[in-house]
């Protein structure tokens, strides 16, 4: 963005005065965790407030534009899953009842939509604990039931068995759910037929990660609600490797899905003949329908009221999404011109989509969008919910990405990033001067960074850094070629395309190379410890919830990520030589490590271990540990902390400026006396 220089104020990059503040970014960190349509055509959805402490709370869409929504969930609640560690799927609305799981015991519960005067009424028994989870659900009206994924810890946390189980809603009393499917190491995608005649779901064994290999199922149901014939779909055919996901039954009774079988891209494909059990492609495209299954409730395509059969989709294409409406018959996509330039879920009103989304300038939201007759123009486009409301007043503040290609260390193969330039009407730097660049490895490692309005990416831009958010090699979003140059191979092509893309940009003269920084959450933290371990290309890391020691990673981790460390770098051999811990000696720079002392992803032992190691060789280091915070920052208090500490500890050991905020710095070990 260009401004006006004569009112400009010369300083050094990184000592800006910006008005997006720690408390800003954390006021903005509302995630949503999902969308539904209740009976009578509203929206209801889940957000995580920071300022409760990251509590979970369903909301109905205002009656009126303009008007209040209305929070459903009474205070003493608060929606989320534990099930597979990372949630998901924690609420299923059919007409005006809601079922949903509740974080504090984690039973779960149904309520009235028209009577919230009601508390909610447990479906599942009290086990004493929060150690039976649940989470993607189905009303089954045929039956009166209730038909959900349940993962079982009270005998094993860490193997503990996950099933498809029935709960009977009839009762007066809580009976013990029954299992209706079970004997594969993890379930996803109970879905039922109109007719709750068959049912799909998708079910996967170790060592297999959901974007690896999986099966699609169908089973036929008797008039007893027992299933007494299984079909697989897709998935067991040995001469093709693909992973099937999102099975959805159209109201004619055809069921389609997504799955990577013919390009390696995540499809639309269709059960086109049952008696024959035949699959074919809706459409064909060099682009991914879909998202990895990290989480429960992915929702990328519906189908739309129509005289055709219709499809709205989305889809991502060269680190960009779009919406699509398929027509199936006519194997014809149309693009809708629309804001977004990022899509999560879809879900389906009455006569329009509710859309999750967001672009370079419009932060995490969830739009309505209205088609015209043909349904192939968007005719109105409402913001109902945002994540950050008041983002628009920094408008001229945001620094708006760059998607770069940039080449790494294996000839022939290139890599990609966002790139954001410092962007501040108010301040310039001196002409001789380049900035500093933090450069961010997203978690997963099987996931994508997307380039969005973040503002936790604009505090740093505002005050003078330059920002990359890189898509190494292993990430999503490229298709499976480009998702597999991770496996046996994490902590060298990660590590290798983060140094590549600083590389990179310090040669296009963007950057300043003597002022190179790194930091990553997660799998993204073991990137950013194994940069600092391995390389000699940056000059200072942060690590949050990172991880250190892959051995200790794989020994101690849930059973849902339980054999994909191995998946990623190999036996004990390779792990032992890849961990950060067993190459203390080779730290030379400051790092400092953030870590919630409830994780049960990384466990804490990690950061403490690190820390300690580091301290001992007399390199600059500090350890930050929350209490009450699991894998990743909910509390908003926290999420301040962690921002303004990694940009004074930046500024104070490389940054060779001050920063403007009155931020009380913490104690540096080997640094301060």
């Amino acid at each position: 963005m260009a401004f006006s220089t004569v009112n400009l104020t010369t300083a050094p990059y990184g000592s800006w005065k910006s008005p997006i503040t720690g408390d800003a970014v954390s006021g903005a960190t509302k995630d949503l965790g999902g969308t539904a349509v209740d009976g009578r055509g509203r929206l209801i959805w889940l957000e995580f407030r920071p300022l409760e402490s990251g509590r979970g709370v369903l909301v109905l869409e205002p009656e009126n534009t303009g008007g209040e929504a209305v929070d459903i969930t009474p205070k003493e609640f608060g929606v989320r899953t534990l099930a597979q560690e990372y949630g998901g799927g924690a609420f299923t609305v059919s007409g005006d009842v809601i079922f949903f799981a509740n974080y504090k015991d984690q039973r779960l519960y149904k309520q009235s939509i028209s009577s919230l005067d009601e508390p909610p009424v447990p479906l599942t028994p009290d086990y004493g604990g929060p150690v039976v989870s649940y989470a993607d659900g189905i009303l089954d009206t045929r039956f009166n039931r209730f038909l959900s994924v349940r993962e079982d810890r009270r005998e094993s946390s860490l193997n503990p068995p996950t099933t498809i189980v029935s709960i009977a809603l009839g009762s007066k009393d809580v009976q013990e759910p029954v299992v209706l499917v079970g004997g594969s190491d993890f379930y996803a995608f109970p879905r039922l037929d109109s007719k709750s005649e068959r049912i799909a779901w998708i079910q996967w064994n170790h060592p297999n990660m959901p974007w690896d290999k999986t099966e699609l199922w169908v089973g036929y149901i008797s008039e007893n609600g027992e299933i007494y014939k299984r079909v697989c779909v897709a998935g067991n055919d040995p001469s093709l490797v693909e992973s099937p996901t999102e099975p959805k039954w159209s109201s004619e009774g055809e069921l389609f899905f997504i799955t990577d079988r013919e390009n390696d891209f995540w499809n639309i494909h269709k059960w086109q003949i049952e008696s024959e059990n035949k699959v074919v492609s809706v459409y064909s495209l060099e682009a991914e329908f879909t998202r990895p299954l990290w989480t429960f409730g992915v929702n990328s395509y519906e189908f739309v009221q129509s005289s055709q059969q219709l499809i709205a989709c989305s889809y991502r294409q060269h680190g960009k999404s779009y919406l699509g409406i398929v027509d199936v018959e006519g194997s014809k996509l149309t693009v809708i011109d629309f804001p977004y330039t990022d899509i999560n879920n879809i879900a389906s009103g009455n006569d329009c989509l509710y859309v999750e989304g967001a672009s370079e300038v419009l932060p995490s939201s969830v739009a309505k969008v209205t088609f015209d007759d043909d349904k192939s123009k968007a005719v109105d486009f409402n913001i109902i919910w945002s994540s950050s409301p008041d983002s628009i007043k920094y408008s001229s503040y945001i620094s708006k990405p760059e998607l770069i290609e940039f080449p790494t260390e294996v000839p022939g193969q290139n890599a990609y990033a966002y790139f954001y330039p410092p962007c501040n009407p108010d301040f310039q730097a001196s002409e001789e001067e380049k900035p500093p660049l933090l450069l961010k490895s997203h978690g997963g490692p099987t996931e994508e960074t997307r380039g969005i309005l973040n503002l936790s990416i604009q505090y740093w831009t505002s005050r003078g850094w330059a920002v990359v958010d890189v898509n190494y090699g292993g990430s999503t979003g490229y298709g499976r070629a480009y998702r597999e140059r991770l496996l046996r191979q994490w902590g060298i092509v990660d590590v290798s395309d983060c140094c590549s893309c600083a590389t990179y940009l310090v040669d296009s003269g963007k950057v300043d190379k003597e002022r190179l920084c790194i930091m990553g959450a997660s799998a993204g933290g073991y990137t950013t410890l194994a940069v600092l371990a391995f390389r000699n290309t940056f000059q200072a890391g942060a690590s949050l919830c990172g991880i250190a020691d892959l051995n200790l990673l794989r020994a101690e981790t849930h059973k849902f990520e339980s054999h994909y460390v191995e998946n990623l770098a190999g036996g004990d051999k390779q792990m032992y030589e890849r961990s950060p811990i067993n190459h203390v000696d080779d730290f030379s720079c400051p790092i400092i490590i953030f870590q919630g002392l409830e994780d049960k992803v990384v466990p804490p032992d990690q950061a403490k271990k690190i820390y300690q190691a580091v301290k001992e060789k007399g390199v600059p280091v500090a350890l930050v540990e929350y209490e009450g915070e699991q894998h990743g920052f909910r509390k908003a208090e926290n999420i301040k902390n962690t921002i303004e500490q990694e940009m004074v500890f930046f500024a104070r050991l490389i940054g060779h400026f001050d920063v403007a905020d009155d931020i009380t710095p913490i104690k540096i070990d080997n640094f301060d006396c």
